[in-house]
């Protein structure tokens, strides 16, 4: 699958907004940390991602109810959905200006009652852009950081009406975004996040 930038302007992929806020002194201090002793950028992802995927629990698999969704608020309360996760590893990245991209898929949900809508990032590596899942592992996933092969959390079945998404977004979608922003709660945004882009 060919990844195309919805906008071809590189720099808008290393930009801060509301919610990759990589300019918050929480982005910061987290990216400084991780930075200190890598030998260099691709190190510095790895790092990165391991840390958002390894130390930050998918609140679904942690049964916690609360809904962040800008990158700050994932750091400090330490829990968020894909797409929070996602958020808050653009800002880390793009705090060390790693251009970094928001991404989606369109999968079934768990228990089948349908699609929702599945975000990720793509980093900017050699010329190429290569997509990456935060979202955490567990039984059945086990996805890693890989520049050489994608090792996504989860790959769609087209006979399931699932999805890869092939746009890059500088700025998360505003339909999940717009849904992220209005739950009061985990279990109304599984009831309220897009099923399709």
């Amino acid at each position: 699958m060919e990844l195309i930038q919805n906008t071809p302007d590189l720099s808008a992929y290393l930009a801060a907004d509301e919610a990759i806020d990589h300019d918050h002194p929480v982005v910061r201090e987290t990216a400084a940390r991780l930075a200190e002793g890598v030998a260099d950028s691709y190190a510095y992802a790895r790092s990165a991602y391991e840390f958002v995927r390894d130390t930050i629990p998918h609140s679904q698999d942690s049964g916690d109810p609360r809904v962040t969704w800008r990158a700050s608020d994932v750091l400090t309360r330490r829990t968020g959905i894909c797409h929070a996760k996602a958020h808050a590893l653009a800002a880390l990245l793009r705090a060390e200006d790693i251009p970094t991209a928001l991404c989606y898929q369109r999968l079934t949900f768990d228990d089948g009652s349908g699609h929702v809508v599945h975000g990720l990032v793509a980093v900017r590596f050699n010329g190429a852009w290569h997509r990456q899942d935060p979202r955490g592992n567990k039984p059945g996933v086990d996805a890693q950081f890989s520049l050489a092969g994608e090792r996504l959390a989860f790959a769609p079945d087209p006979e399931s009406d699932e999805a890869d998404h092939p746009v890059l977004y500088s700025e998360p979608h505003p339909a999940v975004l717009s849904a992220l922003k209005a739950a009061p709660d985990r279990s109304s945004l599984w009831r309220t996040l897009p099923t399709a882009l």
